[in-house]
């Protein structure tokens, strides 16, 4: 049992996390034994996801720590084995994981989420898993900038390429008279 003093700790801890993830999700984690839950926090931290915390906490702490907050309008899942996952990065890439691990385990069950402020039901979560993770954006960015400096650089280098070729054929076509 905790005393009031760690009860008002946890609250605090919570809140202080709430206010700064990027996204958090609340999952129904019954029927799961210690070494899937340990299997589910390995992967969480082995994926892209690493900027991520998964926890177990009494509905009460919570409540009292979504209060204020936008994670207040995830209250209505805050009842019965409640876990909960927030990131502080690419929220996309701890949904992958969440989604790919309640696919697996049907003991664990996503109840409901909030990214940047906005509660995502179920479809919506189903939803934001499938998006590119950071990463895969950053390259197909990097990727986009690439490409116009190498066809920038290929034509400038073109008319030089092309003069080399007049150069080398008028050579050996004056090569090839005497």
């Amino acid at each position: 049992m905790l005393t009031r003093e760690q009860k008002e700790e946890q609250v605090a801890e919570l809140k202080g996390k709430f206010d700064r993830a990027t996204s958090v999700f609340v999952a129904d984690y019954s029927g799961l034994g210690v070494a899937q839950m340990e299997a589910l926090r390995g992967g969480l931290r082995s994926a892209e996801a690493s900027e991520s915390e998964f926890r177990v906490s009494k509905n009460s702490v919570l409540r009292l720590a979504s209060e204020g907050g936008p994670v207040e309008r995830l209250q209505e899942h805050f009842t019965g084995t409640t876990s909960i996952a927030m990131s502080f990065g690419d929220p996309v890439a701890l949904a992958k994981t969440l989604v790919d691990y309640a696919k697996e385990n049907e003991a664990f069950e996503l109840r409901g989420a909030v990214l940047e402020g906005e509660v995502l039901d179920l479809p919506g979560i189903a939803t934001l898993a499938t998006l590119p993770s950071l990463d895969e954006l950053r390259g197909k960015i990097v990727g986009l900038l690439q490409a116009p400096a190498s066809k920038l650089a290929r034509l400038l280098n073109e008319p030089a390429a092309q003069m080399a070729r007049v150069v080398a054929a008028q050579g050996s076509s004056e090569g090839g008279e005497d």
